[in-house]
């Protein structure tokens, strides 16, 4: 079967708009399916809740659509407990304790393999997933013997793919939180709710609870200290930035969130097909304990 005849059996790569034949049929050619995982969670007064599930369900849809691939629906609920602000502060935020996160990752996995799928790609929109994912990925990849890969698809310190394309200078934090980056792609992806009425420029600063000595500039877990960064504080958000915003989003524009997407899809695409040719061998499909 050529990829034209394979690619017209389907009217969409969305798992949801599927039916069982549709995915019977699939899986007779392919084994591969994309994840997107991110977080519902406050962005400042200018940007959407849904932020960061924006950036992992629109790379997601784009890869899909470009090599075949299907894509779940995405994952919005992320671990995201430093952006709930105190009680009663109204922020919006809806957090899950990291072992409810795993839990549901591990069994969207475990499903995804039960009907015959060996190649879960998370496509992760979302910094602090980055903290606490390992053991399940890991658990998934023992327990079944399935390729297991976890995609992350944006800019805070590492600039990557989005080198020359953001014009914040560096201490400006184009890649941070609600800074010119994810307010460049919530344009290109939902215009309509940003309030770029509300944008600007804000820096963060060391907590209250910590001595002058210590700085800090970006949403790390780490301060400096002397000019170095061996030291880790569990801190909230609002702690040392009121706002939400870390950095400047009034560079942003519409036309650098299509090539932030653009940039990040066609990579992500190409290690998809990349990871296609690996072999794989899933020893443990049955996903047996699915009711405890």
């Amino acid at each position: 079967m050529s990829d034209a005849e394979f690619r017209a059996q389907f009217r969409s790569w969305d798992l949801s708009n599927l039916t069982i034949t549709d995915v019977e049929n699939y899986l007779k050619v392919k084994d591969t399916i994309l994840v997107p995982m991110a977080s519902f969670e406050q962005h400042g007064p200018h940007l959407p809740l849904w932020t960061d599930s924006l950036t992992a369900e629109t790379i997601a849809q784009r890869v899909g659509d470009q090599i075949g691939v299907i894509y779940s629906p995405v994952v919005w609920m992320g671990y995201s407990p430093q952006h709930m602000h105190e009680p009663g502060n109204g922020r919006g935020t809806i957090t899950v304790r990291s072992s409810t996160l795993l839990n549901l990752i591990n069994d969207v996995g475990r499903s995804l393999i039960h009907h015959g799928f060996n190649r879960i790609i998370f496509i992760n929109g979302h910094g602090s997933n980055i903290k606490i994912i390992d053991p399940v990925l890991r658990k998934l990849r023992y327990e079944t013997g399935a390729l297991i890969s976890f995609v992350k698809p944006y800019m805070e310190n590492y600039v990557g793919l989005m080198e020359g394309l953001m014009e914040n200078p560096i201490e400006e934090t184009p890649g941070w939180h609600a800074s010119e980056l994810e307010t460049s792609q919530d344009l290109a992806g939902m215009e309509e709710y940003v309030r770029m009425d509300r944008a600007e420029f804000t820096k963060a600063h060391i907590p209250d609870f910590l001595p002058r000595s210590f700085e800090k500039k970006d949403g790390m877990p780490d301060v400096e200290f002397e000019g170095y960064k061996y030291f880790t504080f569990p801190m909230d958000h609002h702690e040392f930035i009121e706002s939400g915003v870390i950095g400047n989003p009034l560079r942003a524009t519409k036309e650098k969130g299509e090539e932030a997407f653009r940039r990040y899809s066609e990579h992500v695409a190409r290690g998809v097909l990349e990871l296609e040719k690996v072999e794989v061998n899933v020893h443990t499909r049955e996903f047996v304990d699915r009711v405890l």
